[in-house]
């Protein structure tokens, strides 16, 4: 459907909200919930299945066109993208399944990861990390296989705003605007220079999911490695880039 014919559907439903428009509308943009869905499962791992992430996804795209106002002028990808989010993350919070000492983990690797760049002036390796942690080389891989579904963490700081856009028609959609521009392209600047410090595969990784777009399953079929490996280093890469990064860290969502 181009974006004439959707326009044309809106403005229908708008005027009509029947059950069977809205059903129209809801299969519609059901792909964007797959993609959405899709991109969370790579922090997930698979402590939680992809297809439980879709039907959560799918309340948030219900609730989205519930709400969406299109005479206000917003785009609703943009509108119903974070909702989606939003939902998904709601569910997976009510579900508590990541443990507290999990999360002690997490942050203990991300901060023997920043003292050692600081200290070193290079990427630490693995080694280097586990004896930081004053724990075995095999205890610290034990570490960052856990760690595939704490990835959720960082992510839920990023979202942890909130789940709503402006639909103040008097200003412009807030993904679009002259400084959000400039501050996209700076922080891609930043991000080829963090690049730098990754393994060649860890580069790839990140190149191919956030400046490809593509998913976990074709970056596995790629790069000829499991699913699983691909989302340890992709986790890997995540927890460098954000020693890295810091505050900046949580805008790299926007890309």
């Amino acid at each position: 459907m181009d974006e004439n014919q959707k326009n044309r559907l809106w403005e229908s439903y708008t005027k009509t909200k029947t059950a069977e428009l809205r059903e129209e509308l809801i299969v519609e943009y059901a792909p964007l919930v797959k993609i959405i869905a899709g991109r969370l499962s790579m922090y997930l791992g698979y402590n939680v299945e992809y297809e439980d992430l879709v039907s959560y996804g799918i309340f948030g795209l219900i609730d989205a066109i519930d709400k969406f106002d299109y005479g206000k002028g917003i785009k609703f990808e943009t509108y119903a993208s974070l909702r989606i989010r939003g939902a998904i993350l709601d569910q997976i919070r009510k579900m508590d399944w990541i443990p507290r000492t999990l999360r002690q983990k997490q942050k203990r690797m991300d901060a023997a990861l920043s003292k050692l760049e600081k200290e070193l002036g290079r990427p630490a390796t693995d080694e280097e990390v586990a004896a930081e942690l004053g724990i075995s080389v095999d205890e610290f891989y034990s570490w960052e296989g856990q760690s595939q579904a704490s990835g959720l963490i960082s992510l839920d700081e990023c979202l942890e705003q909130g789940t709503e856009v402006r639909t103040d028609a008097s200003q412009p959609a807030r993904f679009h605007s002259p400084e959000e521009v400039v501050e996209k392209e700076e922080l891609k600047r930043i991000l080829e220079e963090v690049l730098q410090i990754l393994t060649e595969k860890e580069k790839k990784v990140v190149l191919l999911y956030y400046y490809e777009e593509l998913t976990l399953k074709e970056i596995s079929a790629i790069m000829e490695v499991s699913e699983s490996r691909i989302s340890q280093l992709h986790t890997k890469a995540l927890q460098k880039m954000k020693a890295k990064l810091g505050e900046q860290f949580g805008i790299l969502y926007g890309i």
